[in-house]
């Protein structure tokens, strides 16, 4: 079962698919929700993608598909306004980071996902310092968090000054991940496990491998590092899009075509690699799989 805000969009397309969702009421501006059922996981949201409701449909998906029960409660940095979300969604829908930090409540996690800045330096992204506070309180207040695509790369830069580097040409398409060690992450991926990649920048084995305390659980020869985790499993760092629905990429492609920008199409993704031949949803049940560890896994 998984708890989302009341009137949420995704609620109800969560309830169409077949999915267990229920609702909790958000009271007040800095309020949590009411108690929720003993054993139920408290998930914190920090989306930093631009199509918010997108975003949160896939990870409140992905999280409901785990059969774990989680409440997810979405948070936002303060100050913030956005050009591709209306502000009464997200006014409606998130509290402060300021809001959960002062709240006398525990956390199980929080994804930090991806956001469209990796060709920006870290420091001229305009929520950079508010983001390394949100970073460094996870540390102290949330069993686990699990950084996304961008987020990995500023969660790895941040934590322990691993670089980014940009790309020749856009990772993009599904890339099978090699498991590399045994964890408890990586339960029931091995040998090798699908995964989306959408991204113009990464990060390199050389780099993170010069930190004892960090682990590189899966990788790909085609695009590099996939994920990674800190000895303990507190820092979780993937570099993909497992939460992916099934067309995202393929809107993404025929986006940037429409607006004559560099593009291949997505590698290892169409049938017979012919865009009209419809996708081959082949991550679905790594995603599940994956996010089902997390979860379970302190």
């Amino acid at each position: 079962m998984i708890y989302l805000p009341q009137d949420f969009p995704a609620l109800q397309s969560l309830r169409a698919e077949g999915l267990a969702a229920t609702a909790y009421a958000m009271g007040g501006p800095c309020s949590l929700p009411p108690a929720i059922p003993q054993g139920a996981k408290r998930v914190l949201l920090l989306n930093l993608m631009p199509h918010k409701a997108v975003t949160d449909l896939d990870i409140a998906r992905t999280l409901a598909q785990t059969g774990e029960d989680v409440c997810l409660l979405l948070m936002k940095i303060a100050g913030q306004t956005y050009k591709t979300t209306p502000m009464a969604y997200v006014d409606a829908f998130y509290r402060d980071f300021e809001c959960y930090a002062a709240a006398a409540a525990t956390y199980d996690g929080l994804i930090i996902t991806g956001a469209p800045v990796e060709q920006i330096p870290f420091e001229d992204v305009r929520y950079w310092e508010a983001l390394c506070r949100i970073i460094d309180w996870a540390d102290r207040a949330v069993r686990s968090t699990l950084y996304v695509c961008w987020g990995a790369q500023a969660g790895l830069y941040h934590l322990y000054g691993v670089p980014k580097y940009a790309l020749p040409e856009k990772r993009f398409g599904i890339f099978a991940q090699t498991v590399r060690l045994a964890s408890p992450l990586m339960e029931g991926l091995s040998p090798a496990f699908p995964m989306p990649n959408s991204r113009h920048t990464e990060v390199r084995a050389a780099d993170i491998l010069r930190h004892p305390s960090l682990r590189i659980l899966a990788d790909s020869p085609e695009s590099g590092v996939g994920v990674v985790a800190s000895a303990d499993h507190r820092r979780v760092f993937i570099v993909g899009h497992l939460e992916y629905e099934p067309l995202t990429l393929d809107k993404e492609y025929r986006r940037d075509l429409s607006r004559q920008l560099p593009i291949h199409q997505p590698e290892h993704y169409y049938r017979h690699d012919n865009p009209e031949a419809g996708v081959d949803f082949v991550w679905q049940a790594a995603a599940v799989r994956f996010y089902g560890n997390w979860l379970r896994h302190p």
